[in-house]
């Protein structure tokens, strides 16, 4: 996850509290098999989505994610959750399937989040060599299924931090989580130290049976097995091709086709790079990897869903670039550039607050490397602690980033080529934080309660009060935003101003990022403080079967909702026409706007959303703004 942990002390140690900052480790994880003739997952046919994938039209300057309706896609969400790491939940993301409806009910009401990433381990699917734990994975099938029915994106990540648990002693400071215990009895590691460490993401680099263990997987070591004779890397190749062909068999076809891919190995590392480099690394062990671990997802019936590949996870946590996947040539539609990113320097040392724009290269620079590799990009983790006071900004900014380049101050002066909208999955959502009851390594005197139960880690944006209610832990103008979900066309630009507040729990300072400049004078009047966005996007070729759709948060009602635009311009927002308000597939109470146009190729539209809340513009003030923003468009974004 992120890449900075402070050592915790010995009580925090203990109790589970710990100091903030990291998380760097990447992943074995994953397995369990397939089952022939097991009965499908039933499904509601309310939830049901249409398939998204990458593509590329002749309007995209680069692939990006579109639905089978030709849509072009923003993905926005949580992982679910660091409850895979503990042995509490049996290594799944909930305890029951019915937790996991309620926290996909939950999400999907609170933020109109459509996707999830959701974590599995390898440990459990495959706890003796050779033969994976069907069990494990029908409850995996099952609480997928909980997110599927609700109209959410699943994205299956085979998770790892520290390649597994099984490698740190009962009495350690850290734990691991990932390959099986036979992987590592069979590896016959030495005794595990991270000598002196103040972050966990250290042991990658310092606890030489950590870095062992993994250079033996990426080195496809033949160890000693019940099973006999087995190279580590083929063991994990194996599971994972009936872990996928079973997943396929147990899910209903609506919600397999909203199964998007797999990420085969979170945040990959070395454990040494034999006397190169980290790109060169990259080319030598993880590429081969990844294109072994593509022809199983053929094998297994995903051949039409991308593979998520992650670079070193390295790449670009530090001064200087390590990896990128830079060298790994065309990557193609067949796979994702699915990259992290955490702030390291304000999760250790830097004390400086984040502003407008300060996300704004490193999330260019993950647009830049997928449309370099070919493909489209993906920011599967990024967050920050919630012991942190500068999170709500932090976290504010990361999305700021993710949704174009540049500054807001700057953005209705130069809208165009701030980038496509990214899409992604903030680290993480976790009913049971603060409420576990994990033995750290087993150890019952190291019962972790606090957080997320993780090597002190705290970074869940929810949890549940004591009568069992989900809440948000975060302002929740941070993460129930307004975002383009789904684009009949092409996107042009997109901002929003979110009046995040600088501090936890919605309180603090409101300071607007998106400035609107005074020749925009009426605009500038109906947006002072409220929160609204802009988006502008290009009519396709042929005539869209789905309308363009945004999600609204759930401050913003149908009555006191304002749309300018070129569809139609109005104060309160009608259930049908042009510009409708209508509920988000799976909720009830959730809302998202359609817009709908019938134009000609190439016509170029822009939509003004404002939350004016009691404030209700004039006849003369929505004409003023609506001439004030055509204008814009077409000398911005002719």
């Amino acid at each position: 996850m992120n890449l900075t942990r402070v050592r915790p002390s010995a009580r925090t140690e203990i109790h589970g509290a710990g100091l903030w900052s990291a998380r760097l480790a990447p992943l074995i994880a994953l397995a369990v098999a397939a089952v022939a003739g097991a009965t499908p997952v039933q499904a509601a046919t309310d939830g049901e989505r249409s398939p998204v994938s990458v593509s590329i039209t002749a309007t995209d300057s680069t692939p990006t994610l579109r639905d089978a309706e030709g849509r072009e896609v923003t993905l926005r969400g949580f992982n679910v959750s660091g409850s895979t790491k503990l042995a509490e939940s049996g290594f799944l993301p909930f305890r029951s399937t019915a937790d996991a409806a309620f926290s996909a009910q939950a999400m999907r009401d609170q933020t109109g989040a459509n996707v999830v990433r959701f974590l599995i381990n390898w440990g459990a699917i495959e706890p003796t060599a050779g033969t994976v734990d069907t069990a494990y994975l029908a409850k995996v099938a099952a609480q997928i299924q909980a997110f599927t029915d609700r109209g959410i994106y699943v994205l299956l990540d085979y998770h790892q931090d520290l390649y597994s648990q099984y490698l740190f002693n009962s009495g350690s400071w850290y734990t691991g989580d990932g390959a099986p215990k036979w992987v590592i009895t069979g590896g016959a590691y030495p005794q595990e130290s991270c000598g002196i460490c103040l972050l966990w993401g250290q042991n990658m680099q310092s606890n030489g049976a950590v870095r062992k263990a993994m250079t033996d997987f990426w080195h496809n070591r033949v160890i000693s097995t019940s099973a006999g004779q087995l190279g580590v890397q083929d063991a994990y190749i194996a599971q994972s091709t009936k872990t996928m062909t079973y997943l396929r068999q147990q899910l209903s076809a609506s919600a397999f086709a909203n199964v998007l891919g797999m990420d085969p190995f979170n945040e990959p590392f070395d454990g040494g790079l034999d006397g190169g480099s980290g790109t060169t690394w990259e080319t030598t062990y993880l590429m081969p990897f990844y294109q072994r671990f593509r022809a199983a997802m053929d094998t297994a019936g995903w051949t039409s869903k991308p593979l998520y590949a992650e670079p070193l996870v390295f790449w670009n946590a530090y001064m200087s670039e390590q990896g990128g996947l830079s060298t790994a040539g065309t990557l193609g539609t067949r796979y994702v550039f699915n990259s992290h990113y955490y702030d390291g320097a304000r999760m250790t040392l830097d004390q400086t607050w984040p502003n407008d724009g300060t996300y704004s290269a490193p999330m260019a620079a993950i647009r830049t490397r997928a449309a370099e590799l070919g493909t489209a990009p993906f920011v599967s983790e990024f967050g920050s602690s919630l012991g942190e006071s500068r999170t709500p900004w932090i976290i504010r900014g990361q999305y700021e980033g993710m949704d174009h380049a540049g500054t807001g101050a700057s953005w209705w002066t130069s809208p165009a080529g701030r980038g496509d909208v990214l899409s992604s999955t903030q680290w993480h959502w976790d009913i049971y934080n603060g409420k576990h009851h994990e033995l750290m390594n087993g150890n019952a005197s190291k019962v972790q309660t606090t957080g997320d139960a993780f090597n002190g880690e705290d970074f869940s944006v929810i949890q549940t009060d004591s009568a069992g209610a989900v809440v948000q832990r975060l302002d929740p103008r941070v993460v129930d935003r307004i975002f383009p979900s789904a684009v009949a066309g092409s996107q042009l630009a997109f901002a929003t101003e979110d009046l995040a507040r600088d501090r936890l729990a919605g309180t603090g300072t409101a300071t607007p990022w998106l400035t609107v400049p005074s020749t925009l004078p009426t605009i500038a009047g109906l947006t002072a403080g409220h929160q609204y966005a802009v988006l502008a996007w290009r009519q396709p070729a042929s005539t869209p079967t789905s309308p363009t759709e945004v999600h609204v948060p759930a401050t913003f009602t149908a009555g006191h909702t304002t749309v300018i635009s070129d569809l139609g311009t109005m104060a309160g927002v009608p259930a049908s026409g042009a510009v409708a308000f209508d509920t988000e597939i799976g909720s009830t109470v959730a809302h998202r706007l359609a817009l709908t146009s019938n134009s000609a190729a190439g016509t170029v539209h822009v939509a003004l959303v404002i939350d004016s809340g009691t404030t209700v513009p004039t006849a003369a003030q929505l004409a003023a703004a609506n001439s004030e923003l055509i204008a814009w468009q077409k000398a911005k974004l002719p």
